[in-house]
């Protein structure tokens, strides 16, 4: 049908999912461009207008997570057939396809606060704003237990979203001459830097409920070998690098028994294919 919902329309209605108050509704009805929309918590949706293919996709994608109350830490990573998400001299740009990485910041969009580790912001010198979709930034979260940031990253001095460094209680600030809108907390750590659970509560006290791990490989292994991670998006691109920097990295298992089997949804992203796994805090054994 020609008037058929598009993407757009879809997105619009996820936006406003976002910000209303689950805690207390069983189902929301609201207007976009004209069209009512019904959203039941838990994410089943209805509306009267036949919805285009591609629009109910996103719908469904996303509105299990974003019409629920409570807490949430979803991660986030784009890799190879192969598990790899870098090169071996660390070249990333880009793996996925442009689908992939608007994929990306949709996520970004929809949760408060975008955490990577300082590996990342040094190799990558990311912006951690949403540009490829409408929406609001989030806060950007630095993990740097050991404070060697580099100090002319671009998330300390381009002044697009609020960013927080978090260093170890008992390291020196990095200079950061020109810093804009920069906090830094020190937080306690642990022989394997900050443990996962403590970064979650302290942001959710902060007014963070919702928080994407977005990177890079260590820091999302490390959430989901402590069980902290209640969804994980893993967007796999058909090319094979061979050799390289692989994506997650768990503890050694004896037997397939012992491995992970997630809940797993798939959905199409362009030419990548996106698993969306429901760990529920899901630990390893060895955790």
């Amino acid at each position: 049908m020609a008037d058929e919902l598009v993407p757009d329309w879809g997105w619009a209605c996820i936006l406003q999912a976002r910000d209303a108050g689950w805690a207390d509704a069983g189902a929301i009805s609201f207007t976009v461009d004209g069209v009512a929309i019904e959203i039941r918590a838990g994410g089943r949706w209805r509306c009267e207008r036949a919805v285009r293919a591609d629009t109910v996709e996103l719908l469904d994608l996303f509105l299990p997570w974003v019409a629920a109350p409570g807490r949430l830490a979803i991660a986030q990573l784009g890799q190879s057939l192969d598990g790899r998400i870098a090169t071996e001299s660390g070249a990333s740009h880009y793996i996925n396809c442009l689908e992939a990485r608007t994929h990306l910041h949709r996520l970004r969009a929809l949760v408060d606060a975008v955490v990577v580790g300082v590996g990342t912001v040094n190799a990558d010198d990311p912006q951690l704003t949403v540009r490829h979709v409408s929406g609001r930034s989030p806060v950007r979260v630095v993990l740097d237990p050991r404070g060697r940031v580099r100090a002319d990253a671009k998330l300390f001095h381009d002044g697009a979203a609020p960013t927080m460094h978090v260093v170890g209680e008992h390291v020196a600030p990095v200079c950061t001459a020109g810093a804009e809108r920069v906090v830094r907390v020190g937080l306690p750590v642990g022989a394997d830097g900050f443990e996962p659970d403590v970064v979650l509560e302290w942001l959710a006290q902060s007014g963070c409920r919702r928080v994407l791990v977005e990177g890079g490989g260590l820091t999302v292994s490390r959430f989901l070998r402590a069980g902290a991670l209640d969804r994980l998006h893993l967007l796999v691109a058909p090319l094979l690098i061979g050799s390289g920097r692989p994506g997650l990295v768990l503890p050694a298992v004896d037997t397939l028994d012992e491995a992970l089997r997630p809940p797993c949804r798939h959905f199409r992203c362009g030419s990548d294919s996106l698993f969306d796994l429901e760990l529920g805090g899901l630990a390893t054994a060895q955790a």
